[in-house]
C-alpha cells in the first residue's frame, strides 16, 4: 500500500518533484566539484613538494651556509698555464658544493637514530662551472716610414739629411680567445638506498640505475633533459676535473623538470668536491606521517646548528597561480559550496511544506479513514526521500561531468617556489666576474608547470550520497511535521 500510493503521488507531481530533486542536485554537484578540484590542487603540490624531496622523504636536514670571512674572495676564477704555441685549447673544471655548508657524513647515522626516524640519507649536491676553449697568440708587427728624396731636410745635429727610412712602435694584430661557459649540478647519492634523496623524484627509462656494489665507481645517470642537450646515451664518457665518468643510465622526472643534471656515486661526489665524508642535505622518512613535526622538534634540540625542513614548511614557500587557486578552492569555494548546500537544503523543504499545504484534503481525507499521524508522516517522508536520492544521483552526475571537464582541459598552473642561496659560484658575470647573489652565492629560483586535474574519490560519492539522503530527510521532517499536525475537519472545511 505504502509504494504504491508513494508511486502514485510522485507521479501526480513529477513537475514538483523535480524542482525539488534539481535544488538537491545543484548543490550536491558544487559539493562534488570543489571536493574535486581541491583533491586535484593536494596531488599537484604533492607533485611540486615530491620533485624538491623524493618519494617517501617526509623532512630533510641541512646548515646554512657560512658568511664569508672579512676580505676573502669565493668569486669564480680559473688558472690556464701559459704556453708557447699559437693557438692552445684549455679546459677547466671549478667544482663547488651547493645547497648550504657541508655536515659531517656521521651525522647522517646520527639522524637516523633518533626517535621517531624510520630511515635516513646522505646527500652531497656539487655545481660545476666548465669553462673550455683556445686562446689564439697575436703577432707583433712593426710599421716603416720612408723619407722624401726630393726635399732635402736639416737632420739635426750632424747636419745629416731628412732621406732613408725609419722605423715606429711595433703593434700586436690578431690574437684572441673564444671560451664556452657550461655549468651543471652533480648529486653524490647513497647507491645503497636509492629510495630517499634526489634520485627517487625519477625514474630509469633508459639503461639502468645503480647497484649496491658501485660505491665508489665512476658511473652517472643523467637526467633527461641534460642527455639531449649533451647527446649522452647510455655508454658515452664525459669528464669531471679529470676524473671520467661513463653513462649507465638515463632518468626521467616523475612530476616536473628535476634540478639534478648527473647523479654519481656519494663518495665519488666527495672526491670531485674535496668534501671526503662530508654530505651537504640529509634526506630523513618517519616512522608516522602523523609525527613529523614532533620528529622535526626532537632532531632540532639534539642536533644543534642544523635547519630541519618539512613538506609543510616547502609549502608555504609555493607561490603562483597553484597557490592562489589552492586557496580559493580551500576558503572560498568550500565556504561557498557549505553555502549553496544549506540553501538548497531549505528550499527543498520549503518546497516541500508547500506542497503538503496544498494537500489539505487529502491528508484530512486520510486521516478520516483512520490513517494515524505517524503513518502520515511517514508517507510524507517517503516522497521526500525519493526526491532527495533522484536529486544525489542527478548531483552526482552533474558533479562527475564538472570534474571531467576539468580533467580534459587540464588548466595549467604554475608553482614557484622559493628562492633560495647556494654555495655554486654565480654566473652573472662570467669567469672572474660576480655572480648573481654575490661572490660565492648564486640565487636560485624554481618555476613548475602542473597540470590540474579533478579526481573523484569514493569518499566523495558517499559523501554525496549522505548529502542526498540527509537533504530527504530534512525536507521530509518539515512537511511531515506540517501533515502531522492536519485534522479531518481541515479537510471538510477546505471543500467548496
Amino acid at each position: 500500500m505504502f509504494g504504491i500510493y508513494l508511486k502514485r503521488e510522485l507521479s501526480r507531481r513529477k513537475k514538483a518533484a523535480l524542482v525539488i530533486a534539481m535544488g538537491l542536485a545543484l548543490g550536491i554537484a558544487l559539493v562534488i566539484t570543489v571536493n574535486s578540484v581541491s583533491a586535484g590542487m593536494n596531488q599537484a603540490q604533492d607533485k611540486v613538494l615530491k620533485s624538491l624531496y623524493g618519494l617517501g622523504t617526509d623532512m630533510t636536514v641541512t646548515k646554512a651556509q657560512s658568511a664569508p670571512k672579512a676580505g676573502s674572495s669565493q668569486g669564480p676564477s680559473f688558472k690556464f698555464g701559459a704556453t708557447s704555441s699559437s693557438s692552445s685549447s684549455q679546459s677547466s673544471d671549478r667544482v663547488n658544493t651547493q645547497g648550504g655548508q657541508a655536515l659531517a657524513s656521521s651525522l647522517v647515522t646520527k639522524v637516523g637514530s633518533q626517535k621517531g626516524v624510520s630511515a635516513a640519507v646522505g646527500a652531497l649536491t656539487l655545481n660545476v662551472t666548465k669553462v673550455d676553449g683556445s686562446f689564439t697568440q697575436g703577432k707583433a708587427k712593426s710599421s716603416t716610414t720612408s723619407g722624401s728624396s726630393s726635399g732635402s731636410q736639416q737632420g739635426g745635429p750632424g747636419g745629416g739629411t731628412g732621406g732613408g727610412t725609419s722605423t715606429g712602435q711595433p703593434q700586436v694584430q690578431g690574437g684572441g680567445a673564444n671560451f664556452n661557459v657550461n655549468s651543471y649540478s652533480v648529486a653524490g647519492i647513497d647507491v645503497t638506498n636509492q629510495t630517499l634523496g634526489p634520485l627517487s623524484t625519477s625514474k630509469i627509462t633508459t639503461g639502468k640505475t645503480f647497484t649496491t656494489a658501485q660505491t665508489d665507481a665512476k658511473v652517472a645517470v643523467v637526467s633527461k633533459s641534460y642527455a639531449k642537450s649533451k647527446k649522452y646515451k647510455v655508454g658515452s664518457t664525459f669528464s669531471i676535473s679529470g676524473t671520467k665518468f661513463t653513462v649507465i643510465g638515463i632518468a626521467t622526472p616523475n612530476s616536473s623538470e628535476s634540478t639534478i643534471d648527473v647523479y654519481v656515486p656519494l663518495k665519488q661526489a666527495q672526491t670531485l668536491g674535496d668534501s671526503k665524508n662530508k654530505v651537504t642535505t640529509i634526506y630523513v622518512k618517519a616512522t608516522d606521517s602523523k609525527q613529523i613535526s614532533a620528529v622535526k622538534t626532537t632532531i632540532q634540540k639534539n642536533i644543534s646548528g642544523t635547519t630541519v625542513t618539512t613538506s609543510a614548511d616547502l609549502a608555504s614557500t609555493v607561490s603562483g597561480s597553484l597557490s592562489t587557486a589552492s586557496n580559493l578552492a580551500t576558503s572560498v569555494g568550500k565556504w561557498l559550496s557549505i553555502a549553496v548546500l544549506i540553501a538548497a537544503f531549505l528550499v527543498a523543504a520549503l518546497l516541500t511544506s508547500s506542497a503538503v499545504s496544498r494537500r489539505v484534503r487529502e491528508f484530512g481525507t486520510l486521516k478520516a479513514l483512520g490513517w494515524p499521524s505517524r503513518k502520515v508522516t511517514r508517507q510524507v517522508v517517503g516522497e521526500s526521500m525519493v526526491n532527495g536520492l533522484i536529486g544525489g544521483g542527478l548531483g552526482i552526475a552533474l558533479g562527475l561531468l564538472a570534474a571531467y571537464t576539468v580533467t580534459a582541459i587540464s588548466p595549467k598552473l604554475t608553482a614557484q617556489l622559493g628562492s633560495t642561496s647556494t654555495g655554486g659560484g654565480g654566473m652573472g658575470g662570467g669567469p672572474g666576474g660576480g655572480g648573481q647573489g654575490g661572490p660565492g652565492q648564486q640565487a636560485t629560483s624554481n618555476t613548475l608547470e602542473i597540470a590540474l586535474n579533478a579526481p573523484v574519490s569514493l569518499t566523495t560519492i558517499a559523501l554525496a550520497v549522505g548529502l542526498a539522503v540527509t537533504g530527504g530527510l530534512i525536507a521530509g521532517a518539515m512537511g511531515g511535521w506540517r501533515a502531522s499536525r492536519m485534522r479531518p475537519a481541515d479537510a471538510l472545511r477546505s471543500v467548496s
